[in-house]
């Protein structure tokens, strides 16, 4: 296995490859805490099989660097292992391409399942990822992490969310507006805007889309 580190903190890389090599003793791990000298890095050799990446660097950084990696070497998984971990970050870096997204303050056991998953194939996500809307009585309520990280790959900003939770539930474009105290011009362009986004026609596929989503209860 090959493996790049990206992280400009010297402990952070020291204790990444110790967590690599637990993983596969033999792996090459280089250890960059640049973003540029690690793209040129993966360009000598074989494709990494693994790029580890901190979001908070010098230069290119942050979601630039992280879809710097994704153009230039598209089938090798790239990391987040980030001291950042709230949800917009991490749901951009799931949307920009990440293979995982592993908050620097997790313990050893969590990284490496965490790394097995991403080798294997999958994709790693924080359990404690979610979104929250309000329910019916005006208390938070949460959005499933697999909706929330979905709405954001499809480009749907959480007033449109809502939106599609109303739709769901079958209220009309009169009703929403009352709801949520906006005008029907908008509330139209909002509607439109989530037909696009779920590639849907009518109310009826939206609200479907909406159950997978796992927006509204299967009742």
């Amino acid at each position: 296995m090959r493996a790049v580190v990206i992280d400009d903190h010297p402990l952070i890389q020291q204790a990444v490859s110790h967590l690599l090599r637990q993983l596969e003793p033999a792996a090459a791990i280089e250890v960059t805490p640049d973003c540029g000298h690690g793209l040129e890095l993966a360009g000598h050799g074989p494709e990494p099989d693994l790029v580890l990446l901190d979001l908070n660097l010098q230069g290119l950084s942050g979601i630039a660097a992280l879809k710097a990696w994704r153009t230039r070497y598209p089938g090798v998984p790239v990391v987040v292992v980030s001291a950042a971990t709230d949800q917009q970050t991490v749901l951009a870096a799931i949307g920009a391409g990440a293979a995982g997204f592993i908050p620097k303050s997790s313990s050893n056991e969590v990284m490496l399942n965490a790394l097995r998953l991403v080798l294997g194939g999958g994709k790693y996500v924080p359990p404690e990822m979610f979104q929250f809307s309000r329910n019916e009585e005006g208390t938070p309520a949460r959005i499933p992490r697999a909706a929330a990280l979905r709405l954001e790959t499809l480009g749907l900003t959480d007033r449109q969310a809502q939106v599609l939770k109303l739709i769901a539930r079958g209220a009309s474009n009169k009703v929403i507006c009352r709801e949520l105290g906006l005008a029907e011009r908008t509330v139209k362009a909002h509607v439109t805007a989530v037909f696009r986004a779920l590639k849907v026609s009518s109310r009826t596929q939206a609200a479907i889309e909406a159950s997978k989503l796992g927006l509204v209860d299967p009742g």
